[in-house]
């Protein structure tokens, strides 16, 4: 009797094999030059994303310093998302990029699975489900003539649907020095400069009538704006850069019944809406109010009196929210039975980041991790 040889179709094939782990894929990639190429393609990266979507399937990476000062070098480490495995560490990777830091290594995003590194003049992008890593090269923009020094501030990071391009953008401000002879002042001048992943270069676009300050906490950018706080001509606001038009607006802050002299205000993405969560800036009992802008501000809702919690870090997929306590660990706290979790992670004060992503193939034309040199060692226990 002879076997009953049954061909799957193609497009049934791929469907299948864009739920899996970009690990397996990755495997599978040697496999045949077809389904190598298919797993290149636009539309296959977009339906795997969008099925990791889809399932809610995230990645955690815990950014974080361990030394005895907020100097020492800084590195992430992978979170076990597993279910019972209590977040604990499966590696920490290190990246040479983190190595000569000026000042603590700043992450935007991710988009699309993708992050931003910068520091200074220098900004990465990273896509940690490939293991790609490429770093951006130096900005071809002109300075102004007799310029002394110039500093690089606020990075975003975004994707632009229209043209199916990744961009960021980088805030600048060139400085003069005082000229007692000439009788000058010292004085400043800002420019904004905008990459293209597609064209791989850089360009000068209009300058916002208001300044961003600050290092995101958590992920700012929400559907193709990238968010800011900022400073206007006489009180604090939230900038927004639209990806697809390049252009700038602004926000009002939500009234939360306070000044930023007593609260916190962090921006962050909050199931695909710009949210904002408050908190005091004193006191060892913390609650944290969300509030959600959709079309106006609303509190979505409140976390009354935490002990011995110092700031938050991200919210997980049922709402937990991960903190950073008084003693410098990482704890999870779960609003529906109001119990605050050790999950046994420590770092230097204010310098842990929580980073959720869903994997991604999207491709960024750089180079592999083990080309750049980045180590990924096993963690030896869960505090690691």
């Amino acid at each position: 009797m002879s076997e009953t040889k049954v061909e799957v179709p193609e497009m049934v094939m791929l469907e299948i094999l864009s739920k899996l782990p970009v690990k397996s894929l990755t495997r599978f990639r040697c496999v045949c030059k077809p389904w190598c190429s298919s797993f290149q393609t636009p539309h296959f990266i977009t339906k795997h994303q969008q099925n990791n979507l889809h399932n809610n399937n995230l990645n955690l990476l815990l950014k974080r310093c361990q030394g005895n000062t907020r100097d020492d070098i800084y590195y992430f480490s992978q979170l076990s998302t597993e279910k019972g495995q209590n977040f604990s560490v499966q590696h920490n990777i290190h990246l040479p990029f983190f190595e000569d830091c000026w000042y603590a290594p700043v992450v935007s995003g991710p988009c699309n699975g993708l992050l931003c590194l910068h520091d200074a003049d220098k900004v990465a992008l990273w896509n940690p489900s490939t293991r790609e890593f490429k770093t951006l090269h130096q900005s071809t923009v002109q300075r102004p003539p007799s310029v002394d020094s110039t500093s690089f501030g606020c990075v975003g990071i975004g994707f632009d649907s229209q043209s199916g391009d990744y961009k960021v953008v980088r805030f600048v401000t060139n400085y003069f020095e005082e000229n007692e002879d000439e009788g000058l002042m010292g004085d400043w001048n800002h420019q904004v400069e905008l990459y293209s992943l597609k064209s791989d270069s850089w360009k000068e676009i209009s300058v916002p009538g208001v300044q961003p300050y600050g290092s995101p906490l958590f992920n700012n950018y929400v559907n193709g704006f990238y968010y800011w706080q900022a400073i206007g001509d006489s009180d604090y606001l939230i900038l927004s850069f639209d990806m697809v038009n390049e252009k700038f607006s602004a926000l009002p802050l939500p009234e939360f019944g306070g000044s930023l002299a007593e609260y916190y205000l962090e921006l962050l993405d909050f199931n695909g809406l710009l949210g904002a969560i408050v908190y005091p800036r004193e006191g060892t009992d913390k609650s944290f109010d969300l509030w959600v802008m959709n079309g106006s501000w609303t509190k979505q809702f409140s976390i009354e009196s935490l002990p011995r919690v110092e700031r938050p870090l991200g919210f997980w997929k049922n709402g937990e929210l991960f903190l950073e306590s008084s003693d410098h660990e990482l704890v999870l706290f779960d609003p529906s039975t109001r119990e605050l979790k050790s999950l046994g992670i420590h770092a230097y004060q204010e310098t842990m980041q929580i980073i959720a992503y869903v994997e991604s193939l999207v491709p960024i034309n750089g180079r592999s991790e083990h080309e750049e040199l980045i180590i990924r060692r096993p963690a030896g226990d869960a505090s690691d």
